[in-house]
């Protein structure tokens, strides 16, 4: 079972004056964890951008593509059906169709994308540092044991309200 070296904050300018602080004496850092969104924290941990817009992208447009795709097929080859001479694309017809299916494609691909990249799946056991960082507390977890003796003194000058190690 892994052992981790956590440090409590009760403020989230302690916590991102800690995280520069860590990152300057290259101590790594496992997670932080919060229980609110913290306005520049994945700045301070230097973490990419995430792709998942580009995949919004990809999944609407695969929408837009399976709609067109359908619709021509269903008017011009499966079904075709001449009403009063008019054309078999009526392509401003296919707007509202076309838009539902991008949008559906995009967010329930998305939606499952988020999922399986986070690896949150039915039964997942949540890794909970301490109870607190549900509730009022921030958490930096730190997993490199040969780091912890710096990490200790690191979270008693920034200001951590507490210090310990935890099995999860």
């Amino acid at each position: 079972m892994p052992k981790y070296l956590i440090g409590l904050y009760d403020d989230e300018d302690k916590l991102l004056a800690a995280v520069e602080t860590f990152r300057k004496e290259h101590v790594p850092i496992h997670e932080v964890c919060t229980p609110f969104p913290v306005h520049g924290l994945d700045h301070a941990l230097h973490l990419k951008k995430s792709r998942l817009p580009d995949a919004a992208f990809v999944y609407g447009a695969l929408g837009t593509l399976t709609a067109l795709s359908m619709q021509i097929y269903m008017y011009t080859i499966d079904w075709p059906v001449n009403i009063g001479g008019k054309s078999n694309l009526p392509f401003p017809s296919f707007i509202p169709i076309t838009f539902e299916l991008t949008v559906l494609f995009a967010g329930v691909l998305m939606f499952l994308s988020y999922l399986f990249v986070n690896r949150l799946y039915p039964g997942r056991k949540a890794l909970i540092y301490d109870p607190r960082q549900t509730d009022d507390a921030m958490v930096i977890a730190i997993s490199d044991e040969r780091a912890w003796d710096t990490a200790r003194s690191l979270f008693q000058k920034t200001g951590a309200i507490e210090a310990k190690i935890v099995e999860r």
